[in-house]
């Protein structure tokens, strides 16, 4: 359904350039700055082109990266301000086991970021939870913190309460053109709109938005499948039952690492994903034809049957999603680096979503100049050679 029609008007305090989680969280921040915002989202809402649909994503504060593990708090507490503000559950605690070989430095790194002492050896790990069969030798952290948000849910929360305090989201909306300047213009297939400041929070599709605008970044857009798998005994891997999620860290049967979430989006089925996937052009990735290789359901397949053993092995519902990837994993939280009224926002590379309150009051916090609320060196672009070409 299309957002409610809003009046139209040309003229903003800030524009931002995509409505998923993260330019919505930005909207929502700029917002409680009293700040006029239009939001700008090309496909009509809601919509599972991107990479913000779907009913679930896993939260965590296990992080093997500390500039990541000391936003979790707070990205905890602006979940639960959202919940308050919409009445609203978007959260259930289902914990989540960090599985891996022992002395893997990953995984040793998030034990120390939950502040535990212990790993879970193959039979601690049954005994709590009998889903789960670790092979010889290997571990486990538990983060008991963890859980489920449910993502479409969140996705509208944040944006009702953006429109709420007063800012504008249209949808339907394809942005033509970006031309640079202290006042900032934004062509639309509907209008011409003008900021002084504008962010770019456009997902797979903001590669192509930047290069408008003088910059290269090593932004590679992946086509994910997202699959679902039949448990053996109904009920076996349900939010009724003591599942957590999983993720895993440095096994050889699971490249690139594997995760996992309880039955939640389709009764009987737990969604077990592959984090990785296939280059892609996000406005044709539904492209792909059916005979098409998957070497992740494979990769998939195998690993259920060696380490979930209550699920079949072959998928039972397989959908899609698009990561933005950086070569680092590491997110873009950066001004332009000539015109510094425009803040890209991208490269989220399949771990944003939990991170998203922070992510906006961030991107928030550059736009109006103000003193960023965490270290931002790992999110510069700089840190990526050779991305300015020939600025416009």
């Amino acid at each position: 359904m299309a957002a409610p029609s809003q009046p139209q008007k040309s003229t903003y305090d800030v524009i931002v350039i995509g409505a998923g989680i993260q330019g919505s969280f930005t909207a929502y921040h700029l917002a409680q700055h009293h700040q006029d915002t239009l939001l700008l989202e090309q496909f009509l809402l809601p919509h599972s082109r991107g990479s913000s649909h779907g009913q679930s994503r896993i939260i965590r504060s296990a992080y093997p990266q500390q500039y990541y593990s000391c936003m979790m708090p707070d990205c905890f507490r602006l979940w639960q301000q959202l919940e308050a503000e919409t009445g609203t559950t978007l959260y259930r605690q289902t914990g989540l086991v960090v599985l891996g070989p022992p002395g893997e430095p990953e995984l040793e790194a998030c034990r120390r970021s939950l502040g535990v002492d212990e790993f879970l050896d193959a039979a601690a790990l049954s005994r709590r939870f009998p889903g789960f069969r670790l092979q010889a030798g290997q571990v486990a952290v538990l983060d008991s913190t963890a859980g489920v948000l449910f993502a479409d849910r969140a996705l509208r929360a944040v944006q009702e309460v953006f429109r709420r305090r007063g800012g504008t989201l249209r949808d339907g909306e394809k942005v033509l053109s970006i031309q640079p300047g202290a006042t900032v213009t934004v062509t639309t297939t509907a209008g011409v709109y003008k900021a002084p400041r504008l962010i770019i929070t456009a997902g797979a599709w903001t590669g192509a938005f930047v290069e408008q605008l003088g910059l290269r970044l090593p932004l590679q857009p992946l086509r994910i499948d997202v699959c679902y798998w039949r448990e053996k005994q109904p009920g076996s891997a349900g939010l009724g039952s003591v599942t957590p999620c999983f993720l895993t860290l440095g096994l050889s049967q699971a490249p690139h690492g594997i995760y996992g979430l309880p039955s939640i989006e389709y009764p009987g089925l737990m969604k077990v994903c592959h984090h990785h996937g296939s280059p892609t052009d996000p406005d044709k990735r539904d492209q792909v034809p059916s005979s098409a290789p998957r070497p992740d359901i494979s990769v998939l397949s195998s690993f259920i049957s060696s380490y979930l053993p209550g699920l079949e092995t072959q998928p039972a519902v397989m959908e899609t999603c698009l990561y933005t990837n950086t070569p680092d994993e590491d997110f873009i939280l950066d001004r332009h680096p000539k015109f510094s009224n425009i803040v890209i926002g991208a490269g989220f590379s399949g771990h944003g979503f939990k991170l998203a309150p922070v992510v906006g009051k961030l991107l928030c916090e550059l736009s109006l100049g103000e003193e960023p609320s965490y270290n931002m060196a790992h999110f510069a672009i700089t840190r990526f050679p050779g991305v300015l070409g020939a600025a416009q």
